[in-house]
C-alpha cells in the first residue's frame, strides 16, 4: 500500500496503539484511524467490540500492573514501528475534599492514570520498537487544583511529569502531555448527576454542567478530530511538553 496516499488528512497504511480504546475519546480515534486504513492495536479493559481488518485487540486492566506486560507481549510482540501511540486510558476517582480521601483510593487513581502508563512506556521502550510520536492524555485538572479533584489532580500533574522525563528517555519519539478540554464522556455522566457530587461543594462541576450539550463540550468524536488535527501542531513544541488543546 501507498504510504503517501490519505484518507481525511490521515496517510494510510501506517499503525497507532491506543490505551482505554474500549469507550470515549479512545473509542472515538480507534474508529477515526481504522477508517482512515491504519493498523490499530487497542488495549483495553473492556475491549474495542467491534471487528476490523487492522484491528488487534486485547483486554487488561491496568489497576492490574502485573497483567500489563503479558498483554503488551501478546498485542505488540510482532511490532516493529509505531507510527503513533496515544496513552488514553484513566479514571477520575471520587470528587472529595483530599483530606476525607483515603490513601487507598488515591493509590488506584494513580496505579491506573500514572504507573500503568509507566510500565507501557518502559515495555515500549525495552522492545525497541520505533515511534515517531507519543500522546499521553492528561487534564487541565493537572494546573488547576480545583476543589474535589485531589486524587485526579495529582495522578495528571505526575503524568506530566513523566512525559517531560520520559522525554529524555525517548530521544527519537516526540512526547506530548495534551489536555484535550472538556470531552462529553462516561465521566461527564458521573459529574453531572446531582445524586454523585454536590455542585455547591464543588463549585468547578457546576461549570462542568452548564458546558455539556454546548460547543464547550465536544462528543468523542469531535474531540478525536480535534486531536488528529492538530497532531502535526504538537511537534513543533520541546519534547515533554504539557498542551492543552483548547489553546491552540
Amino acid at each position: 500500500m501507498n504510504s503517501t496516499l490519505r484518507v481525511d488528512g490521515l496517510r494510510m497504511g501506517e499503525s497507532i496503539f491506543i490505551t482505554g480504546n474500549s469507550s470515549g475519546i479512545g473509542r472515538a480515534l480507534t474508529e477515526r484511524y481504522l477508517s482512515a486504513g491504519w493498523a490499530v492495536y487497542g488495549l483495553s479493559r473492556r475491549g474495542y467490540g467491534g471487528s476490523a481488518t487492522d484491528l488487534h485487540d486485547v483486554r487488561c486492566n491496568l489497576e492490574d500492573i502485573d497483567s500489563i506486560t503479558p498483554a503488551l507481549q501478546r498485542l505488540l510482540q510482532s511490532v516493529t514501528k509505531l507510527d503513533l501511540v496515544i496513552l488514553n486510558a484513566g479514571v477520575l476517582g471520587e470528587i472529595r475534599d483530599v483530606s476525607e480521601t483515603p490513601l487507598k483510593d488515591i493509590r488506584r487513581v494513580m496505579d491506573i492514570n500514572v504507573w500503568a502508563n509507566k510500565v507501557i512506556l518502559d515495555w515500549l521502550r525495552n522492545a525497541r520498537i520505533a515511534i515517531a510520536q507519543i500522546v499521553i492524555i492528561s487534564s487541565g485538572a493537572a494546573v488547576n487544583g480545583n476543589r474535589g479533584w485531589g486524587s485526579y489532580s495529582l495522578s495528571k500533574a505526575t503524568l506530566n511529569m513523566l512525559a517531560q522525563l520520559y522525554a529524555h528517555e525517548f530521544p527519537q519519539t516526540h512526547i506530548t502531555a495534551l489536555a484535550p478540554g472538556l470531552v462529553d464522556t462516561a465521566m461527564q455522566e458521573y459529574l453531572c448527576d446531582a445524586k454523585n457530587v454536590d455542585a455547591q461543594r464543588f463549585p468547578s462541576v457546576a461549570k462542568l454542567r452548564k458546558a455539556r450539550g454546548t460547543p464547550d463540550m465536544p462528543t468523542p468524536a469531535q474531540a478525536a478530530d480535534l486531536i488528529v488535527t492538530h497532531l502535526p501542531e504538537f511537534k513543533r513544541h520541546p519534547s515533554g511538553v504539557f498542551l492543552d488543546i483548547r489553546s491552540m
